[in-house]
């Protein structure tokens, strides 16, 4: 309390502050043009930040941290276009609520319960650090390996209705993930003599194939009919979230206790927690049927996890210089930089700039409700104004820009408009797209944990089951996919008992 108290007067002066909220309307950018992670926008603020006080610099990390999270969302909701890898569930309900003239409510839903999400997540870091990493340190190789099967398992068997469908989508997306040189032995595999699939498919050319291009070419079906109605063009005043804090607050508990969790795992944080959270307010709710479908606390379990396993990520960075995601690891770099070594001795040695940037987390959440709700509402919002005919080659355009932009490469741009045809098909046929996003981001990591496992052990597979945490994720990986078959036989069950 005493490092909290004397870091107020240091997060609360006017450069730091101007510096957050720098931070934040940069990352709300960043994270709301397809293309862009907030893992390089961070990336490239620290040559920017170099020499400047630490606790500008960070200001501005934390501020693009979770605005940068955010901002994902606003692509994902009003064009289908996940803005982020973690945006991707978002999209399930979003978008479908933009088609039913909801567009501002659901960017309303998204930036709440971002704001709860990261602010919950703060709260973590700040109180909770030293018992949370304990927890973290329970997780070895073989944990991982389940915790990935568990979230290939849960995205497969309750985001869709057919669980073939879903199990055939993921191990699509995991064949996709072994293409590229394997890491452990530096084998070619699936390249076919290709020096641009050396280093595998590109995560922003397949996200932005699977998910932008499948509604355009939708949209160049339906170019003969007029575009959206004119109550989905129109943001006007529409039912406030805040006042239906009640129906919401079960599913933020839930979706954010899910993404503090996954976000102390070192390396595990990222998509993984919003889709967790996703399904497991589809598992929970009383109408299953409506996820989907527009259903609005799809969207804020989505937002929540998303914002939740921020700060989360930062705890095994902080304490033990093991970053919790990507974008954590970035930021270990950036305190190196400027001449902060992560670990205990950096609580120690640099308590008010530590638990300064803890609070700057904290207030970059709150910030981001300002901020994000403007901004996304009243600016990014205004796309929806123009013609289906219009938007159409605009977006096509602004991917194509984005795309080529990653490696100024031709070869993207054809693997862009191969994907985004193989995505059309899937969904004509009604295979669900995220177990594919899943089973590439979750693959690899699934595949070097239970290599490593078995190293460790000379080859010996018990080595799976040979902790209780393990036992315990197998199992529940097991009754995830056991449930759908089970109410498939209940549902047969019913049938000749009906008639």
């Amino acid at each position: 309390m005493d490092a909290l108290i004397h870091a107020l007067p240091h997060v609360f002066a006017p450069a730091n502050l101007l510096a957050v909220v720098i931070g934040s309307v940069a990352g709300l950018v960043v994270g709301a043009l397809p293309g862009l992670t907030v893992t390089t926008g961070i990336a490239i603020l620290i040559p920017i930040t170099f020499g400047l006080d630490p606790l500008f610099a960070l200001g501005m990390m934390a501020g693009m941290y979770n605005a940068g999270s955010y901002g994902g969302a606003i692509p994902a909701i009003l064009m289908r276009v996940p803005g982020t890898p973690a945006s991707v569930a978002t999209i399930l309900d979003g978008y479908e609520m933009t088609k039913r003239g909801e567009a501002a409510y659901a960017l309303q839903v998204a930036v709440v319960s971002g704001v709860i999400g990261s602010a919950l997540s703060a709260v973590a870091l700040i109180l909770f650090a030293p018992p949370l990493v304990k927890v973290s340190l329970l997780f070895g190789p073989a944990e991982y390996f389940w915790l990935a099967m568990l979230g290939l398992a849960t995205i497969s068997a309750l985001l869709g209705d057919d669980l073939v469908k879903g199990v055939t989508a993921s191990l699509i997306g995991l064949l996709i993930g072994t293409v590229g040189q394997d890491l452990t032995s530096g084998t070619e595999r699936f390249t076919f003599g290709s020096l641009e699939l050396m280093d595998g498919f590109s995560i922003v050319v397949l996200l932005t194939g699977l998910f932008a291009l499948p509604p355009v070419f939708q949209m160049a079906e339906e170019s003969i009919k007029e575009g959206m109605s004119a109550a989905a063009l129109k943001f006007r005043k529409q039912r406030s979230v805040l006042r239906e804090w009640r129906y919401f607050l079960p599913v933020w508990l839930r979706s954010s206790a899910i993404g503090v969790f996954i976000g102390i795992m070192p390396g595990a944080a990222g998509s993984m927690s919003s889709f967790l959270a996703y399904n497991d307010a589809k598992r929970v709710a009383r109408s299953p049927e409506t996820f989907g479908q527009g259903n609005p606390e799809g969207v804020a379990a989505s937002e929540a996890g998303n914002g939740a396993d921020n700060a989360a990520a930062l705890i095994p960075a902080l304490s033990l210089g093991i970053p919790g995601s990507g974008v954590a690891a970035v930021i270990l770099g950036g305190l190196l930089v400027h001449g902060l070594r992560p670990g205990p001795q950096l609580f120690r040695d640099h308590p008010d700039v530590v638990y300064g940037f803890m609070l700057q987390m904290l207030l970059s959440a709150f910030l981001l409700l300002v901020v994000g709700g403007l901004a996304a509402t009243r600016i990014f919002g205004q796309v929806l104004r123009l013609p289906r005919v219009v938007l159409a080659p605009l977006i096509i355009l602004f991917v194509a820009i984005g795309v080529y932009a990653v490696n100024n490469a031709m070869f993207d741009l054809y693997i862009l408009v191969g994907v985004g045809l193989v995505a059309y098909v899937m969904e004509k046929l009604g295979y669900p797209q995220a177990p594919v996003v899943l089973g590439l981001i979750l693959g690899p990591m699934a595949e070097s944990q239970l290599r490593l496992s078995l190293t460790i052990s000379q080859g010996n597979p018990a080595v799976l089951v040979s902790s209780w945490v393990s036992i315990i994720i197998a199992l529940l990986t097991a009754l995830v996919l056991v449930t759908p078959l089970y109410r498939a036989w209940r549902e047969r069950q019913r049938k000749p008992a009906a008639a």
